[in-house]
C-alpha cells in the first residue's frame, strides 16, 4: 500500500522543466496569463506549489521558458528566398502563433532574459533584413514597424466579438446596424451593407497591411 510520502513524491517525481512550461502555456491558452499563478499550476500537474520551484527559478524565469517555446513556433524567415517573401512568410506564421497563444502578445517584447529560441529568431530577422541591404539602423526601423503590425494585429484580432465572415455579417445585421440610424450615420450605413454584400472577413486585411509595409520598406534598402 502506498504511503502518504510515496503518493507526495510520485506525482513529483514525473515532473520535468519540460512539462512544467508545456502545462503552463496549456493553462495560459485557456484562461490568459493572469490566471497563471506557481500555485494554480501545480494543483493543475498534482504536485505542491514548492516543488515546481525545482525546475523554474520564479514566475519570471517561467514566463521566460513559455515565451521562448512560442518564438521556438514561429517560422524563421527563410534564406532561400527574397526579403520580402521571408518576412512575409515569418510574419504570417508569427500571427498564426499568436492566434494560438494570445497571452502572449504582450509579452514578447518585455522578456529581459530571453532563451536561445528568441534570440535564434531575432538573429535570423536581422540577417535576413541586412543582407538585404538594410543597414543597421535602417534594419532596426524595419524589424520594429513589421513587429508593431503583427503584434497589433494579433491584439485586436484577439478583441473582435467574432471568428468568421459569417458571425459579422449577423452580427453587423442583428447588432450593429440597428445603432447606426441613415439619416445620421450615412457613410458607416453605406459600408456595413456593402461589406456584408461582399462577404467581407477583416482577417484578410493582414495581407493588405503587410504588403503596403513591406512594399514601403523596399526603396530604403541598398541592395549590393
Amino acid at each position: 500500500m502506498a504511503t502518504s510520502e510515496n503518493r507526495r513524491v510520485g506525482p513529483v517525481a514525473a515532473l520535468s522543466t519540460h512539462r512544467v512550461v508545456v502545462e503552463a502555456i496549456r493553462l495560459a491558452d485557456r484562461e490568459g496569463v493572469d490566471g497563471l499563478s506557481m500555485r494554480r499550476l501545480a494543483g493543475v500537474l498534482g504536485a505542491g506549489a514548492m516543488s515546481l520551484y525545482h525546475y523554474v527559478a520564479s514566475k519570471d524565469d517561467l514566463l521566460d521558458a513559455m515565451i521562448d517555446v512560442v518564438f521556438e513556433e514561429i517560422e524563421l524567415p527563410p534564406e532561400e528566398t527574397d526579403w520580402q517573401s521571408a518576412m512575409r512568410r515569418r510574419a504570417v506564421s508569427a500571427r498564426e502563433v499568436l492566434v494560438r497563444h494570445p497571452w502572449a502578445i504582450g509579452l514578447m517584447e518585455s522578456r529581459t532574459s530571453p532563451g536561445p529560441a528568441n534570440l535564434r529568431h531575432r538573429e535570423a530577422v536581422t540577417a535576413c533584413l541586412r543582407r538585404a541591404g538594410f543597414s543597421v539602423v535602417m534594419a532596426t526601423h524595419a524589424n520594429w514597424v513589421l513587429d508593431s503590425y503583427v503584434y497589433g494585429f494579433a491584439l485586436q484580432e484577439a478583441s473582435v466579438p467574432f471568428d468568421t465572415a459569417a458571425e459579422l455579417a449577423e452580427m453587423t445585421e442583428g447588432v450593429y446596424l440597428p445603432q447606426l440610424p441613415p439619416d445620421e450615420f450615412p457613410y458607416l450605413n453605406e459600408s456595413a451593407a456593402a461589406l456584408v454584400a461582399a462577404g467581407y472577413d477583416p482577417a484578410d486585411e493582414f495581407a493588405f497591411g503587410l504588403d503596403l509595409i513591406l512594399v514601403a520598406l523596399e526603396p530604403l534598402r541598398s541592395p549590393a
